[in-house]
Order: structure tokens, then C-alpha cells, then sequence
């Protein structure tokens, strides 16, 4: 390793680790010691990771409360190194690291409000593509329904949440005082996608989330229509098959018909 090479390492390291062993490689003055410099270089290190995460994860940033979220941060920082290029991807595992840390793991619905949020970014930050439209499905002839397939937009993110975690980020984004947490029944299938650059999540019935399911794994039509029978009438499958698709349609997730 050449000197300069050698100089960056040891200067990451001092500032990850906060060491002396840089120290007399600092010219340090009568008014700023060598540790107040590269602790300078510290802070503004952590400050601008606790940035990001508070731009990824603003309601769990209001539900935690700035001081303790500013703890979150630095606890999570001093052991997750920063890996990729791009300090968008930092705060990736934070969801898990909330499960595994106390005082957070106390409270379930932190990690799954942390899951939701990465699943926003990651939706945001997901490959854009033009949807179909009502009038391209329309256009398809009736004998060729059965083998269709359907290719989903990229941003589509599927979840089960048993927390209100929806309604925190919800009333985060419009400013509003969120809900106190509050754990419903059952788990619910949710999604989250991208139309253009806003952000969509709602909830889903058990009927359309299998469907979805389904369709996301290369089902055609016909086994799509089957797997509502578990739960419809078949004079009826068809046609709430055919709605259901005209909803994600309208919503912009079908971005090709496969005929």
C-alpha cells in the first residue's frame, strides 16, 4: 500500500473508531488540539448518516422522538459500515437491527414501521416503466383470456403488516400527529408502488393478494380464475378476476399484457 493509501486508511479509521493513533499525523494548534480535529471530522461523519436515515425513515424519526431516534442513529452507525458508494443504500438493515437491540425490540411495531419505510424508498428508487391501459385490455380478443399473463411494475413492493405502521407514515407525510400503535388481529397484505414519482400503499383482501401472488409468479388468467374458486362461486370468478385487473390497471401496476 502506497503512503497516500496508507494516510486514507488510518484516517477512516481514526474517524470510525475515534483512536489516537492518528493524532500526530494532525497539525494541531494552541486553539484546536489534534482530537478536536479529527473529531470534527467525526461528527460531521455520523451527522450526515443520521441525515439520511432521517430522511428514509421519517415516522419512525417522530414515533421514537428526535432524541431518541438521534441514539437509534448512533448506536446503529458505530456498527453498521457504511458499504456502497451511495449513502441512499445506508440504513438498509436498520429494520433488523431494531429487532435484534434493546429498548427497540420491545416494541414490535418499530421494526415493521422501519420495514414499511425501506420498502417506500425502495419503490421510489425502482426501474420506471409506462403501464396498459383500460383500452389495451379491452382490445384483447375474449378466446385469448386464458393463457394471459401479466408483467407487474417494478416498483411493486408486497408486505403483511400487523401494525397501524400505514397510518404513522400516512399522517407523517401530511403532518399530522400519528396514531398510538395499535396491533390489529390478523396480518394484512399490503402494497407499495410508483406511479411516475409519487408513492402509493393500501391494503388488500385476501382474495386480490393471492391473485396478485399469483400473477407475480407467472400465473396466466385461468389459474388465476382457480385460485379465486377457494372462495367465489365460479359463475362469479371470472368477473371478479377481470375487476380486480381493471383496479391494478387503474393503478398503473400491469406495465404488459403477455398474450
Amino acid at each position: 500500500m502506497n503512503r497516500i493509501a496508507s494516510l486514507q486508511s488510518q484516517f477512516q479509521r481514526a474517524i470510525l473508531t475515534l483512536d489516537d493513533e492518528f493524532d500526530d499525523k494532525i497539525l494541531a494548534t494552541k486553539r484546536v488540539s489534534a482530537k478536536r480535529r479529527i473529531g470534527i471530522y467525526a461528527d460531521a461523519y455520523r451527522l450526515r448518516l443520521i441525515e439520511c436515515l432521517r430522511d428514509s425513515y421519517s415516522a419512525l424519526n417522530t414515533m421514537l422522538g428526535d432524541d431518541q431516534f438521534d441514539r437509534l442513529c448512533r448506536s446503529y452507525i458505530d456498527t453498521h459500515t457504511p458499504h456502497h458508494y451511495s449513502v441512499r443504500w445506508y440504513g438498509q438493515t436498520l429494520a433488523a437491527y431494531v429487532v435484534g437491540t434493546a429498548p427497540y425490540c420491545e416494541h414490535p411495531y418499530l421494526a415493521e414501521l422501519a420495514t414499511f419505510e425501506w420498502k417506500l424508498m425502495e419503490a421510489f428508487d425502482a426501474r420506471d416503466a409506462a403501464p396498459v391501459t383500460i383500452e389495451d385490455m379491452a382490445a384483447i380478443p375474449p378466446d385469448q383470456w386464458p393463457n394471459l399473463t401479466f408483467a407487474l411494475h417494478p416498483s411493486l413492493q408486497r408486505l403483511q403488516l400487523a401494525w397501524n405502521v400505514a397510518a404513522m407514515r400516512s399522517a407523517t407525510d401530511e403532518d399530522r400527529d400519528p396514531p398510538a400503535p395499535q396491533r390489529g388481529d390478523r396480518l394484512v397484505p399490503w402494497i407499495i408502488w410508483r406511479t411516475q414519482r409519487r408513492q402509493f400503499y393500501r391494503s388488500l383482501s385476501a382474495d386480490e393478494a393471492r391473485m396478485l401472488d399469483q400473477a407475480r409468479s407467472g400465473a396466466n388468467f385461468a389459474t388465476l380464475c382457480e385460485g379465486l374458486c377457494q372462495s367465489i362461486g365460479e359463475a362469479d370468478v371470472a368477473l371478479h378476476a377481470a375487476g380486480l385487473l381493471k383496479q391494478w390497471i387503474t393503478d398503473g401496476l400491469i406495465i404488459r399484457i403477455v398474450k
